[in-house]
C-alpha cells in the first residue's frame, strides 16, 4: 500500500498519488467576506485624499490668478489649523496627548518654528526653479502628486505603503508649483497650506475614523462637495468627470469587489508547502 512518505522505498513513482490525494482538497479557506457599507467607509479614505489634491490645485489656481490672496489664505489656515487643533484633543478627550507626552508648549514651538523657518526660506522658494521651464515644472508637480496618492497610506498593510515618500512627494509638489506665483510672500503660504492639508489634514481624519465613524462620514461628504463646488467655479466639465471619479471609487468599486469575491476560487491541500507548527526552540539552545 502506498504512504506519503519518502524515507521508504516503495513500488512506486515518485509522482504516484493515490485516491485519497484530493480528500484533503479545501477551497477559499482564507477568503475574506466584505459587507459593501464597509467598503463604502473604508473607501472615504481615498474620497479625502483625492479632495486634498483637487483642493490644493484649485488653492494655487486661485492665488496664481489672483482671485485669492496670500493673507485671505494665511488667515483661513490658521482659523482652521486651530479648530481642526482643538477637535483632535477634544475627539478623544486627551487621551491621545496624554499617552504620547506631548504638550501644547512643544506643538507651540514646533508651529513656530516651522513658520519662521519657511518665511526666512520664502524668497529661496521662490527663485528656486527660475532656471526650469513652466511646462516641466508643472509635470513634474503632476507626477509628484500622482505618486503622492499611490503611496499614501490608507490604511491598507502593503509594501508599497510609505507616508514619509507620500508627504515629500507633496512637498516637492507644492514648492514647485509655489515658486510660479507672483511673489515669495505667496510661496510662503502656499507651502505652509500643503503642509497643513497633506500632513495634519489626514491625522485628524485617521483620529475621526477611529473614534467617531458617523462625524467621518459627515467630514468626508462635506469636503467632497466643497472640492467639487470649488472645482465647479474652474471648469463644470471638470467638476463633473471628478464627481464621475469619486462615485466610482466609492460606490461602484466596492461592488465590483464584492462581486469578484465571489469568483475566487484558491484551492488548498497535501501539495502546499509544509508547515513546522512545532515548537523547535529547545533544538536552538
Amino acid at each position: 500500500r502506498w504512504q506519503k512518505v519518502l524515507y521508504e522505498r516503495q513500488p512506486f513513482p515518485d509522482n504516484y498519488v493515490d485516491q485519497r490525494f484530493l480528500e484533503e482538497l479545501r477551497k477559499n479557506v482564507h477568503a475574506r467576506q466584505y459587507r459593501y457599507q464597509a467598503v463604502v467607509f473604508q473607501s472615504g479614505a481615498v474620497v479625502q485624499q483625492l479632495c486634498s489634491v483637487c483642493v490644493f490645485v484649485l488653492t494655487w489656481w486661485y492665488m496664481d490668478t489672483g482671485m485669492l490672496s496670500p493673507q485671505g489664505l494665511f488667515g483661513a489656515a490658521l482659523v482652521s489649523s486651530l479648530l481642526g487643533y482643538v477637535l483632535f484633543d477634544a475627539v478623544d478627550g486627551g487621551a491621545g496627548r496624554w499617552a504620547s507626552g506631548r504638550t501644547r508648549w512643544a506643538d507651540l514651538k514646533s508651529t513656530l518654528v516651522f513658520t519662521a523657518f519657511t518665511y526666512g526660506f520664502s524668497p529661496v522658494l521662490k527663485t528656486l526653479t527660475e532656471s526650469i521651464s513652466t511646462d516641466t515644472i508643472y509635470a513634474m508637480s503632476a507626477l509628484m502628486l500622482l505618486g503622492h496618492l499611490i503611496f499614501f497610506d490608507y490604511g491598507a498593510n502593503a509594501a508599497i505603503v510609505s507616508s514619509t515618500l507620500s508627504l515629500n512627494m507633496a512637498i516637492f509638489a507644492s514648492v514647485c508649483l509655489a515658486s510660479r506665483l507672483p511673489r515669495s510672500l505667496h510661496a510662503f503660504v502656499m507651502v505652509t497650506f500643503a503642509m497643513q492639508i497633506f500632513a495634519l489634514w489626514p491625522m485628524l481624519q485617521k483620529k475621526l475614523k477611529a473614534r467617531t465613524p458617523r462625524c467621518y462620514v459627515g467630514v468626508t461628504v462635506l469636503f467632497a462637495l466643497a472640492a467639487l463646488a470649488g472645482l465647479a467655479t474652474v471648469s463644470s466639465v471638470g467638476a463633473v468627470l471628478f464627481a464621475s471619479l469619486l462615485l466610482a471609487i466609492s460606490c461602484l468599486c466596492p461592488y465590483c469587489l464584492i462581486r469578484l469575491q465571489l469568483l475566487k476560487d484558491n484551492i488548498h491541500g497535501p501539495w502546499d508547502e509544509a508547515e513546522i507548527k512545532e515548537d523547535l526552540s529547545r533544538f536552538l539552545m
